[in-house]
């Protein structure tokens, strides 16, 4: 899947999300949207690094701490 593909994926579940709404106001959608998109991300990265984290957080482009307080936010530890 391209990275327009899942630009476009998220668009239209946000689009949907924000019809399902009606006339509620949202709120907090950044922190939702990151949280529900994270938590995959995460799992498909340790799977293809075979559970090694600093290869997982070498791919992310992040620290390997903050890949493990990741983790563990998410009870992937």
């Amino acid at each position: 899947m391209s990275k327009e593909s899942i630009q476009e994926v998220v668009q239209k579940s946000l689009e949907d999300y924000f019809n399902d709404l009606g006339e509620q106001q949202p709120s907090n959608i950044y922190d939702m949207v990151v949280l529900t998109v994270e938590k995959p991300i995460l799992e498909v990265v340790m799977t293809r690094a075979e559970g090694n984290q600093s290869h997982a957080a070498q791919m992310l482009g992040i620290n390997r701490n903050t890949l493990r307080k990741k983790l563990q936010e998410h009870g992937l530890l």
